[in-house]
Parts: C-alpha cells; structure tokens; sequence
C-alpha cells in the first residue's frame, strides 16, 4: 500500500425519490434524495466510494457545488500516496465550509485505503458496539400524516422518533401526546426545534417537553445566539442535543467553552470519519453523550453512519433508519431494523448496485 496513490476523483449526481416529503425548520422542505456518488480511483485500481448529502438550506451546497469543488480539489489529490493521511487531509481542508463534499471525501479515501490493503471499513472502522439502536426522522406535516409515517417505521423495527418541532408549539406537543398515547413507553421520543424558539418561549417549551416524557432537545435556540444558549443549557429542564452549532471540530471546541450542551450530534455526511471521530472523542473527554445523526443519508451513507456508531463514546440512539423513507435505493441489499437495533456487523455485504446506480445517476 505504501507506494499507492490516488489516481482520480469522480462525482455522480443522483437522486431517489422519498415516499413523502420531509419537512423541518421554519421553510425547509425535500421531496428527493438528490445526492452526489464521490468515487476515489487509486493507482493500484482499487475504488473507494461514499456518500455527499448537500443541503442548501444548511450548508449552502447543491449537487452541482459539490461536483465542482471536487472537480477544484481533485488535481491537488492527483499522485498523493492513499497511506499519507496528513497529506489527505491537508488538501481536502484547503476549501472553507463545502461540509458534505469534503466529508465524503475523506469517507471514500479511507474506504480505498482500507480496501487497496486487503480490508474494508468494516475491519478498520468496527467499534465495540456491534448493535446500535436507530432513531427515526419524523418530518414536519400534519398530525394524521406524522402518526401514519410513525406508525409505519415503528412496524419495520423502530422504537425512537427525533419528532421535528418548531412551526407550531401547541400543535407540536398535541403531535407528540397523541404518539405518546399510540405507543406508550415502548417508544423513545425527543424534539428536534432546528433554532426555531427564542430565549422568551424555550424555557416554557422545554420544560412542556419535558412534561410529555421527551428524553432532550436537539438546538432550540439560533446558533447565533450564543450567550442565550449558554444561559439556556444552565437551567434547562430537558438535555440540550448540539448539531446546528458543532458542524467542525473548531464548532465543537467554541460549544465546549461556553459549555452549551448535553449531547453531541455528529454527522459523517459532513464530518467524515476522520473530523467524526475526533469530535466524538473529544465531547467524551468533557462528559458529553455522544451519537450519530443523518443529513438524510441513503444507504451508502447509512452503512458509514453505523460504522461511526459503533464506537464506544456513542450513547444515544442514532439517526441510522432514513432509509425506510426512500423509494428506493443504491444498495444491492435492504438495511433492515429489529426491535430497536441495527445489526452493524450484518451489513458486510451491502454495496452499490451498479445497475441502481445508472438508474437513477442524472
């Protein structure tokens, strides 16, 4: 491996439609899994390949961003040894912000390190939790269209809902009594408010949540709001959940500081293993929980996801079952959920289906 360089880097644009529309925040809305395959060539032939989920409305990437900041970076790549990790990361950090082209990036160069010596992910990856439990994404949409998707995702093996909240609170908490009162407490719930309270109405908020039986709240407040946050956290009847506010290592050191937060939400969409794993670490390190989310991860991205949450520091359910929303999917192989848990270890043989993936490529 030691004299195996990268030879090229591609980008495929595609998109899966979803069974209906996700819907979060105050306007945020997706109809399709518009993607982009990132497929790294080495000099040896090997291919090592992950997912990029670009959000507009999160990170300011498109599909078409995301094929041209690679398309940027991939001469700098052109000849670098695949063992030089520090040399990888060096080029793949050039570019500012760009969050989920350079974490799948880093996803497909260490998928082809491991491969071009003889392993995969899964030997160089696997934590000591071979199981994981899976929450769910319930979108935003109307109380008989959330408990319909909800009803159906706890069918094929889900038992914890991330209920996304924040366009209207008493509608929210009605949603959220009414899945209480349909699954009991055989069901995890918590709220995702995407920053859409104020320092006025999240105490109140919060403490109702608390009230129905929620296990935290993922960023109730604007990131920008920084000194509200800290003062939130301080007195918060519920565990806070940080995602918006720790997109990068250099977030998660800021949050840290200021001591915002319960539990750390990383995300290999955007993170990649090698920022993912760090910040793990280090929220640990500090006391905070730990656990893997999805940027509305189709099956490719799924399979790195659960890799990531297989690692010690992570605590919490994690966001591993979005698949259930697709239509379809690039993977030769169904992921599948049991009572709650996702057998990582079973998923060996899941792979990119060619055939798929010329399907649906744009």
């Amino acid at each position: 491996m030691n004299g195996v360089t990268v030879q090229r880097i591609e980008a495929i644009p595609y998109r899966l439609p979803l069974t209906s529309a996700l819907a979060w925040g105050a306007h945020s809305a997706m109809s399709a899994a518009e993607h982009v395959l990132v497929r790294v060539t080495l000099s040896d032939g090997t291919v090592g390949q992950a997912e990029a989920t670009p959000r507009p409305t999160i990170y300011g990437e498109t599909p078409q961003g995301v094929v041209a900041i690679l398309a940027h970076l991939s001469p700098a790549f052109s000849g670098l040894k695949i063992a030089d990790e520090d040399a990888l990361n060096r080029v793949r950090n050039r570019v500012a912000n760009n969050h989920t082209a350079r974490g799948a990036l880093d996803m497909a160069l260490h998928d082809a390190r491991a491969r071009t010596g003889g392993q995969t992910l899964f030997d160089t990856l696997m934590g000591p939790n071979r199981r994981v439990r899976v929450s769910f994404i319930l979108g935003l949409g109307t109380p008989a269209n959330m408990l319909a998707e909800a009803t159906r995702v706890v069918a094929a093996g889900v038992r914890c809902l991330k209920v996304k909240v924040g366009r209207d609170h008493a509608r929210d908490l009605a949603v959220i009594s009414e899945l209480r009162r349909t699954f009991g407490p055989d069901v995890l719930l918590y709220a995702d408010s995407n920053e859409t309270l104020t320092p006025e109405t999240a105490p109140a908020a919060l403490d109702a949540m608390r009230g129905a039986g929620l296990l935290y709240v993922e960023e109730p407040l604007p990131v920008r709001q920084m000194r509200a946050r800290a003062e939130l956290h301080a007195r918060s009847p519920l565990p806070i959940v940080a995602d918006d506010s720790c997109f990068t290592p250099a977030d998660l050191e800021r949050e840290l500081d200021f001591d915002t937060f319960n539990v750390l939400n990383v995300k290999t969409a955007r993170n990649g293993f090698t920022d993912g794993a760090w910040m793990l670490r280090e929220a640990a390190r500090h006391g905070k929980r730990g656990m893997v989310g999805s940027q509305a991860s189709t099956g490719l991205g799924t399979l790195h996801a659960a890799l990531l949450s297989t690692r010690a520091e992570v605590t919490e359910p994690c966001e591993l079952s979005f698949v259930l929303k697709l239509q379809d999917d690039l993977l030769n192989l169904p992921i599948t959920f049991k009572d709650g848990w996702l057998d990582v270890n079973g998923l060996r043989e899941h792979a990119v289906d060619p055939q798929k993936l010329e399907r649906y490529q744009l």
